[in-house]
């Protein structure tokens, strides 16, 4: 079996860029999924949500504004939309307990997850657009315990089993790595795509066209031992 090429994609559920950017993760892995390994991981960028941008959008209006911005990002593009009260009145509180369900359901999936899998198509990947979905498109607090569940029983899901993996402390630990591996590979915000164990790093709005470019170079020299033209 030919090796495949790792590349790992970083992104915070709460993020409209990530949420924008989904479509072209989509792509990526429809075209190239068959000769690179996709590994989704979560990066923190609203941990402390309410505060990060009560502070940082002080000057300009606070949560309304925010909201307002973040409405006009998704305006941009025509497959995506965002709920007028999208962080104007729903305020999840962090990201943090939305990723740590999802680690919970990738510890649940365990040894039945197929690693060369679309992984478009697995429960880690459905579950996070589907949260996504949740906050943007219809509003609901995805930092929320009883709306989590809703969601996981939409897919199926079992929240009892998923609530095991949150107390035994694994799926906090898996998410722990996923911030370890984040800090090693400089990953400052979401999403970003690393391949080529760190040499390549395409970080925010960048386009399906210039993604695949790199994981084209990426597969012409997967070696690691040339200098990549990307």
């Amino acid at each position: 079996m030919t090796e495949r090429s790792l590349v790992q994609h970083f992104s915070d559920v709460l993020c409209v860029w990530a949420y924008v950017g989904n479509a072209r993760l989509e792509h990526i892995a429809g075209r190239h999924g068959d000769k690179v390994t996709l590994e989704l991981r979560y990066c923190s960028v609203f941990p402390d949500a309410r505060n990060k941008i009560a502070v940082a959008w002080k000057e300009n209006g606070g949560a309304q504004y925010y909201g307002a911005h973040v409405r006009a990002v998704a305006n941009r593009f025509g497959h995506v939309t965002v709920h007028p009260d999208v962080w104007s009145v729903v305020q999840p509180r962090s990201s943090t307990p939305a990723h740590q369900f999802l680690k919970a359901v990738e510890i649940e999936q365990g040894a039945n997850a197929d690693p060369d899998g679309p992984v478009m198509q697995g429960l880690g990947h459905r579950l996070a657009w589907a949260l996504r979905r949740a906050f943007f498109q219809d509003a609901r607090d995805i930092s929320d315990w009883r709306v989590l569940c809703e969601i996981a029983d939409s897919l199926a899901l079992e929240p009892a089993r998923i609530e095991a993996h949150l107390r035994s402390g694994e799926a906090a630990a898996r998410l722990d790595a996923d911030q370890q591996l984040a800090q090693k590979l400089h990953v400052i915000g979401s999403p970003t795509f690393v391949m080529n164990e760190g040499r390549q790093i395409l970080y925010g709005n960048v386009g399906a066209h210039l993604i695949g470019a790199n994981i084209e170079e990426l597969l012409r020299a997967p070696a690691g031992d040339e200098a990549s033209w990307c």
